[in-house]
C-alpha cells in the first residue's frame, strides 16, 4: 500500500475527521468534539491510500523551537504502518522548519495510555517532562 501526504490549507472539522476520530479517537488525542465545519488550529495533514481513502491525520504545533505532534490512524487499519508513516512525515515537516524536537503528550483521556507510550517508545521517543520526545533528524528517512 502506498500512502500519500496532503496538507490541509484550511483545516476544518468535517465528516471524514468525525468518521475516523469518533469519541474514542477524540479522547486519545485529548480533543473536545469541534462543531461541524469549525476551523481547526495548527497545521493538519491527511494520509490517504491509493484509492484516495483517508487513513489517518497528523498535526503539528510549532512552539519555542520544537513541535508538538498528534496523530490518528484509522482504527480499522491499525498495524499497517500508518502511524509510523504519519510520525515520519510530521518529523520531515519539523525538519523543514528547522525545529529541534517533535514531542507528543499522551493525555489522561487516552483509552490505553500505556500502549500509546510503548508505541512511541518503539518509534524512538524518550520520556521528557510530561511528554515523549524525539530529536528531529536533519535527514529523516524518505
Amino acid at each position: 500500500m502506498t500512502l500519500h501526504w496532503t496538507k490541509e490549507d484550511t483545516p476544518r472539522w468535517d465528516a471524514d475527521k468525525q468518521r475516523l476520530f469518533g469519541d474514542a479517537g477524540l479522547a486519545s488525542v485529548g480533543m473536545d468534539r469541534p462543531a461541524r465545519g469549525a476551523h481547526l488550529p495548527d497545521e493538519w495533514w491527511r494520509a490517504s491510500d491509493d484509492a484516495g481513502d483517508t487513513v489517518g491525520y497528523g498535526w503539528l504545533d510549532a512552539e519555542w523551537g520544537d513541535a508538538q505532534i498528534t496523530f490518528l490512524a484509522d482504527p480499522a487499519r491499525r498495524g499497517q504502518g500508518i502511524g509510523g508513516f504519519i510520525v515520519d512525515r510530521l518529523e520531515r515537516e519539523a525538519a523543514a522548519r528547522g525545529l529541534n524536537y517533535i514531542y507528543n503528550v499522551v493525555p489522561p483521556t487516552h483509552p490505553d495510555p500505556a500502549w500509546m507510550t510503548h508505541w512511541l517508545t518503539l518509534h524512538g521517543f524518550v520520556a521528557g517532562t510530561g511528554d515523549l520526545r524525539r530529536q528531529v533528524r536533519t535527514d529523516p528517512q524518505a
